[in-house]
């Protein structure tokens, strides 16, 4: 796989190693076990896969090779590159301005861009409507586009689907600036629909084998479909792709379910005539990242940490995965632990950052479950560590136990 040229500081002197070492003795990644980092009081249980992305590192590659490019430009970003405060912070700091927030309202007004300005689009891709907007202006959208592979990977999908008059049910989140993205692409070349869960996907069911009428269908789904939809007719052929974030394991079951619709509806023989394999559509990333948490339940632990933007859609999955066994403490850097004794985290259930006391309840030994988004750097997880482990003066040290790794 391409390795791409990011910044320093965003690598590790722990993480980067533990990495070298599974990736030496583990080439196909078919070993899905975590490392544990043994520091004799404390153990650190690190997950197998977990970190910066391909699409991530692209993504920041081609940032930092605009701002060194165009040292005397005005650079702008659609909207955060990716969902992580740190990457963000530190393309502001070189001058890097945001033309949107995440949600898509404008922070600075199209008609005060010239052509010769740079824009960079963020790894989630952006709307067509802004392509030509901004391809209007004069400037070269593709110069510095940094949309993710996988993500174009669904466009791709969508449009074929939609060119074999298949009508393109997207599981994500509709505010997420992907599936924004991924919606407005697939409606140049197919009808389509978002669903946020299989709950909605069981009344997309309903309306499918008529049990639900149009009206219900766009009071559940209004703002979620595209433009002269008619679910009458529409739902004849589908196919599902996905917020490439989203969890891999709640696509395929969602679209298991709707496979099951269309053979109840059209008999199990025919049924390949209705509906589209796309499971291929599910990130390598996503899915390795989602496999390797799922091996960490299989373990015991005392707590779990799981570092990453509070926005980051991949990383709130990996949270909900841990949160079923472990208390597990969602944060953003090492900042957010305050002491040993507290520590600021985010609550999924809330949407709010809220303080735990005693999370360590004093134990020793005491194992810690430890994983982090796709946009999260590896040197943020090394801080954490480091963090951690300070608490425990009689720990071994960190030299001592990578060598151990060997």
């Amino acid at each position: 796989m391409k390795t791409f040229e990011i910044p320093s500081f965003y690598r590790s002197p722990i993480i980067s190693r533990v990495k070298a070492l599974r990736a030496a003795s583990d080439k196909m990644k078919k070993d899905f076990t975590p490392t544990i980092l043994d520091f004799g009081t404390i153990k650190i249980i690190l997950a197998r896969h977990f970190g910066f992305c391909y699409g991530v590192e692209n993504a920041i590659e081609i940032s930092y090779r605009a701002i060194e490019e165009n040292p005397s430009k005005r650079i702008f970003l659609l909207s955060q590159m990716i969902h992580n405060p740190e990457v963000n912070e530190d393309l502001v700091k070189r001058g890097v301005q945001f033309l949107q927030d995440t949600k898509g309202n404008q922070l600075i007004e199209w008609n005060q861009l010239s052509a010769e300005d740079i824009v960079i689009v963020p790894a989630f891709g952006t709307t067509r409507e802004i392509e030509k907007q901004i391809q209007e202006i004069g400037i070269q959208i593709e110069r510095y586009d940094t949309t993710c592979p996988f993500v174009l990977r669904v466009w791709k999908k969508s449009e074929k689907l939609g060119q074999d008059a298949h009508t393109v049910i997207i599981h994500g989140k509709d505010k997420h600036e992907e599936t924004r993205a991924t919606f407005s692409h697939t409606q140049e070349f197919a009808k389509a629909v978002v669903i946020r869960d299989i709950e909605e996907a069981k009344i997309l069911g309903e309306v499918i084998l008529g049990k639900k009428s149009k009206t219900e269908f766009e009071t559940q789904f209004a703002g979620r479909y595209s433009e002269n939809f008619n679910p009458e007719i529409d739902f004849e052929k589908i196919g599902v792709v996905n917020q490439t974030t989203m969890l891999a394991s709640e696509t395929q079951e969602i679209s298991d379910y709707l496979n099951s619709i269309i053979i109840q509806k059209y008999g199990e023989q025919n049924a390949k005539n209705h509906f589209a394999n796309t499971r291929d559509t599910l990130c390598y990333a996503t899915n390795d990242n989602q496999t390797a948490t799922l091996n960490l339940l299989e373990l015991k632990a005392n707590l779990a940490i799981v570092v990453g933007g509070y926005n980051s859609s991949n990383t709130s999955h990996l949270v909900e995965l841990c949160e079923t066994k472990f208390p597990t403490y969602f944060i953003k850097d090492e900042g957010e632990i305050l002491s040993e004794n507290s520590i600021q985290h985010f609550d999924l259930h809330k949407k709010a950052v809220v303080k735990t006391e005693n999370y360590l309840n004093g134990i020793a030994p005491i194992q810690i479950i430890l994983t982090s988004g796709a946009s999260c750097p590896d040197a943020t997880v090394d801080r954490v560590i480091q963090k951690i482990i300070s608490y425990f003066p009689s720990a071994f040290t960190i030299e001592n136990v990578l060598d151990k790794l060997k």
